[in-house]
């Protein structure tokens, strides 16, 4: 019972803070890169499967920096029946690829850095498009739903929809 009621007020902690810096995260996670913070976050998991899969492990522990949209696994479940195994198949590697790094922009990107309108070069090549509105910012159609997540090669906004790269 005491971990549900610390799970769920993390949940709740995390829904309501879109623009704000989530300090008892940093402080738990504050010698933790993306990889490590995203395998320590359990609502991450299909993330890291994803990045595991995707052989995008090495290059996420690297240097950096990075700012990364890290979908939650409900953000995963949105998709249609399938995508996800479809993905993670070794066939699909490049597809799998193109998708992770279209969640990653290079360099330190934080909520105050945000303007509405605004644009950024993904990795994978492509913009994501920001808008700012009621409190909230979005990537995409995906609502940044923590914002700030240090670690020590970048920082980390999860989201809650899985963002496609244009076709």
């Amino acid at each position: 019972m005491k971990k549900f009621m610390s799970l769920a007020l993390m949940i709740a902690l995390f829904a309501t803070s879109a623009f704000t810096l989530n300090k008892d995260a940093n402080t738990i996670n504050a010698n933790a890169d993306i990889v490590d913070l995203a395998i320590q976050t359990e609502f991450l998991s299909t993330l890291v499967a994803a990045v595991k899969a995707g052989d995008l492990v090495d290059v996420l522990k690297g240097d950096g920096p990075f700012t990364v949209f890290a979908p939650t696994n409900d953000a995963f479940a949105k998709l249609p029946a399938g995508t996800v195994d479809t993905l993670l198949k070794p066939e699909n590697k490049a597809q799998l690829v193109a998708v992770l790094t279209y969640h990653v922009v290079a360099g330190k990107v934080y909520s105050k850095d945000l303007s509405d309108g605004m644009a950024a070069k993904t990795v994978q090549g492509a913009e994501v498009k920001i808008s700012l509105k009621d409190g909230k910012a979005m990537v995409n159609n995906a609502t940044v739903t923590t914002a700030d997540i240090e670690a020590t090669n970048g920082v980390v906004h999860v989201i809650d929809t899985v963002i496609l790269p244009p076709m």
